[in-house]
């Protein structure tokens, strides 16, 4: 099912740090080794939101990206994210992660288009930039569609015409526009993926049209979301069904009723720590370590959803 290239299950790493806000190099190692044991799993993704990219610095990004290819880079794609705010630093992240074995690059909009926007010309161009600066592969991350970062239907299409861009990470966020976006880009560039990073409607994105997934949940619950993601696409509805009641609870221990965000992540992680599969709950600074009643919330609604829960101290 997952034979095309960019397509299956992208798990969006998280990423272990020693109390002294050191990343924990050994914990790492063993992170992605048994994310890429699972089968559908066809690529990490690491320096993405959920692997706390904003607290890292160039040189413990490429390090990061550098470990995730030392240890899983003869199994599946090794992508890494580029955070920066202009073309000529997101090249140097990109030949940088390219250097130390990446295969592509999920490259984000530069944050500073949140608050000011761009114009259709910066936002192709820059993506061009990077393409001709870098040679690399691109996978799109596209931003809500609240945002003055995401992309039109139009950028998208034009993106899809630059060689390196080879998949689109779509978190439109907007389900009116999903379908409709999907059809028109695969119309135009059918070897281009389209892959949902909308972890908390990801079965409503997968029926409507998708071709894998990115996602955060996938690299807390692999197993489950590689299930679900073979499922849906197959059309078996009634296994989906199933198995998204199991991710349910999960979803909601983690993201209440809202987006993925720092603090969603941070719930994610100790989630993660509590069922032991993770070497730590410590988040980067600015945060804050999560109150003890929150853990104590978490652990009580990971048993309830039938989770074992092995350690409930804060690491």
């Amino acid at each position: 099912m997952f034979d095309k290239p960019w397509t299956g299950v992208l798990p969006a790493t998280l990423c272990p740090f020693n109390n002294d806000d050191s990343i924990d190099e050994p914990g790492l190692r063993a992170y992605f080794r048994y994310l890429a044991s699972v089968e559908g799993v066809t690529g990490l993704v690491c320096n993405g939101h959920t692997g706390e990219v904003m607290s890292l610095r160039n040189h413990e990004r490429a390090r990061v990206t550098e470990i995730m290819a030392e240890e899983v880079g003869d199994r599946v794609k090794v992508v890494t994210g580029v955070c920066a705010e202009g073309s000529d630093e997101a090249i140097a992240q990109a030949l940088a992660a390219k250097d130390v074995g990446a295969d592509a690059i999920l490259l984000m909009p530069p944050h500073h288009w949140l608050r000011f926007g761009r114009t259709s010309e910066t936002a192709v161009g820059y993506f061009q930039d990077v393409a001709d600066g870098a040679d690399i592969d691109i996978i799109v991350h596209q931003y809500p569609a609240w945002t003055k970062a995401g992309y039109s239907l139009a950028e998208m299409l034009d993106m899809t015409k630059i060689d390196r861009v080879v998949s689109i990470k779509m978190g439109t966020r907007e389900m009116s526009r999903w379908a409709y976006d999907y059809r028109n880009l695969k119309r135009a560039a059918p070897d281009v993926s389209i892959i949902s990073c909308q972890d908390e409607y990801l079965l409503v994105t997968l029926l409507d049209g998708a071709d894998g997934a990115l996602v955060g949940f996938a690299g807390f619950v692999p197993e489950l979301i590689t299930a679900l993601v073979r499922a849906a696409l197959s059309g078996d509805l009634e296994q989906a069904n199933y198995l998204q009641d199991k991710v349910r609870p999960l979803s909601q221990i983690v993201y209440r009723f809202g987006e993925p965000s720092s603090d969603a992540h941070q719930r994610m992680k100790c989630a993660m720590t509590l069922m032991g599969k993770f070497p730590s709950m410590h988040m980067r600074r600015p945060l804050r370590p999560l109150p003890p009643e929150e853990v104590a919330r978490i652990a009580g609604e990971l048993e309830a959803a039938g989770f074992e829960v092995v350690a409930k101290a804060v690491a």
